[in-house]
């Protein structure tokens, strides 16, 4: 599970992109590029383009990259206070 800041949403084809600044156990912020599905699929999915924005407060449940930098595949995000949402 990855709590953080949206510092960037890319609506666009063929994937959407959330950019996630997150704080590591040490106390240092780093960003998480989550790619998602493309936007028609999140659409029929019940997403509007404007669910997540910038300087939202999300969590979110990925696969993370096999090599283990700081991204992932958007599985699950939930906003601050809303409903979890798929993402993939």
């Amino acid at each position: 599970l990855l709590e953080g800041t949206v510092t960037e949403f890319l609506w666009m084809n063929p994937h959407t992109w959330i950019f996630l600044e997150v704080t590591d156990a040490d106390g240092r912020a780093m960003v998480w590029a989550l790619e998602g599905a493309s936007p028609t699929e999140l659409t029929r999915d019940g997403w509007a383009r404007d669910d997540v924005e910038v300087g939202d407060r999300i969590s979110v449940r990925c696969h993370q990259l096999k090599d283990r930098s700081d991204g992932c595949l958007l599985g699950f995000l939930t906003p601050e206070g809303g409903v979890e949402k798929e993402g993939d």
